[in-house]
Order: C-alpha cells, then structure tokens, then sequence
C-alpha cells in the first residue's frame, strides 16, 4: 500500500501515485495511443474504490478535462474518502476546442465553478494550467499573487503551475507552493526544476511520467513501465506521479510498479 508524503512546506500529504482523471470526463483530442469511451458511474466508482484501497489518496482533475470534475463531485459525496483534489485553471475546452484565460477575473470565476462542481467548501491544489507561455503567464498576469490572495481567503490550501518549459517551471519553485512538471525517460529537460523545488522544499507532481501510454523498449525483456517508474521515483524531489487510467488491472499493476520503485511494502 502507497504511504503519503508531504508536499513541499505545505500541511497537504499526497500518496507516490496519483490518479489522472482526464479519461473521466474527456475523449476527444486527448493524446493517446488508442480511441476509448467515458466509463460509466459505477465503473468510476470502482476504480476511485480501489485507488483508495491501493493507498492513492491524490486526484488529478482540471475544467479541461471535460465532465471530470463534475463526475468527481457526485462520486466522492458521501464516500467517507478524504481525497486531496487537484484542480486547474487558466484553460477550458469546449465544442471540441481548448481556450486560455489567464485573467485575474476568470482565474476567480474558475474556481468558484470548481468548488461548485467538486461539491468542495475548499480545493487542496490549484495549478495554473498553462499554454506553454508559462513565464508571461506568471509575470503579465500576476497570478500567483491573485493564487495567493484566494490562499489567503481559504479558497485552496495550495498553488502553483503545471507548466511546459524550464524557465518558467523555475519561476513557479521560487513563488509558489508547488510545480507539476513532465518527467520520464525520454523527456529530462525541466530536471533543473525538479532540483530547484528539492533545494527550496517545495512540492513536485509529475504529469506524463509514463509519456501518456506512449512508452516503449528496444529490449523485449525490459518493462518499460517499471523502467519509467524507477527512473521517476530516484528522484528525491518528486513528491507525486500522476498516472491517468480507467482500467483497474492497469491501476493495480501501476501501483505495484511504483511499490517496487520506492521501496515499499
């Protein structure tokens, strides 16, 4: 079973393995190897059961992500489960189309809708979810200090940025809580992040450590996924590793790979 850790210098313990909740709500333009379909609500159900039952108490969910939050909100009433949610703005996706707002009015309205929706008197994360122009985000928008101040209102508990490049996943260690950044085998150029937020205390999630099901091996013999969790969790900096699954078997055999890496019983 996954044992949490806590995030950074924030009083939020987040379980090794998180679960991604893109495949909850969302189907379309999503970067996948292979088409699939919205699980139903006791598929869903299920899946949250066991994930709790395998330790995972961390979820992963964003208004970009579809119905995802909505459905998250429904399920976990009156589970008795004390899940830490992570939620997003900045980004919406609509009528098949992803948009930006980055503006301290929508980041307000965003979560408000999110709290609404995760049926939630407070969000544990908020992430920025960004374009990939994470530094102008961060200085043209002064959105870590409108983060702040909902902090402060008790809106979260905890910010930062999911972001797409160094400079700005360096910035995000230097004024924020915590930085979601990509991280596997074949992708290692925000590392330096990672060692920032190790050196300064601050949280690290990691999002595409498995490359979105995308990952392979020259080798027949090698497990690819096992390979990547190992690779991820040497790092002493990360806190959490987002994997997204609807397929329980896939979940189990995860959280399996992430014991052997780490260590744990």
């Amino acid at each position: 079973m996954l044992i949490p850790k806590r995030l950074g210098q924030t009083d939020l313990s987040v379980s090794p393995l998180g679960l991604g909740t893109v495949k909850l709500g969302r189907n379309q333009k999503v970067n996948y190897p292979s088409a699939f379909d919205l699980p139903d609500d006791d598929q869903v159900k299920r899946l949250l059961d066991i994930a709790w039952e395998l330790g995972i108490n961390l979820l992963d969910t964003a208004p970009a992500y579809g119905t995802s939050e909505e459905r998250l909100g429904k399920l976990m009433a009156g589970s008795g489960h004390d899940w830490v949610i992570s939620t997003k703005v900045g980004e919406e996706f609509a009528d098949g189309e992803s948009c930006f707002d980055f503006t301290p009015t929508q980041v307000r309205v965003s979560i408000e809708r999110s709290l609404r929706r995760l049926r939630r008197d407070y969000i544990d994360m908020v992430l920025v979810h960004s374009d990939g122009n994470d530094s102008a985000i961060i200085e043209r928008y002064e959105i870590f200090d409108v983060l702040a101040e909902l902090k402060r209102a008790g809106w979260l508990r905890a910010f930062g940025m999911s972001t797409k490049t160094l400079e700005g996943g360096l910035l995000t260690a230097r004024h924020a809580d915590l930085v979601m950044v990509t991280y596997n085998l074949n992708h290692r150029a925000e590392e330096a992040v990672i060692d920032e937020c190790l050196r300064l205390n601050k949280g690290v999630m990691v999002k595409k450590a498995l490359a979105s099901g995308h990952l392979c091996s020259d080798d027949a013999t090698d497990d690819p996924v096992q390979t990547s969790m190992n690779f991820v969790f040497a790092h002493p900096g990360i806190s959490s590793a987002i994997v997204g699954t609807i397929n329980p078997q896939h979940l189990r055999d995860n959280v399996s790979k992430a014991l052997l890496a780490l260590h744990q019983d």
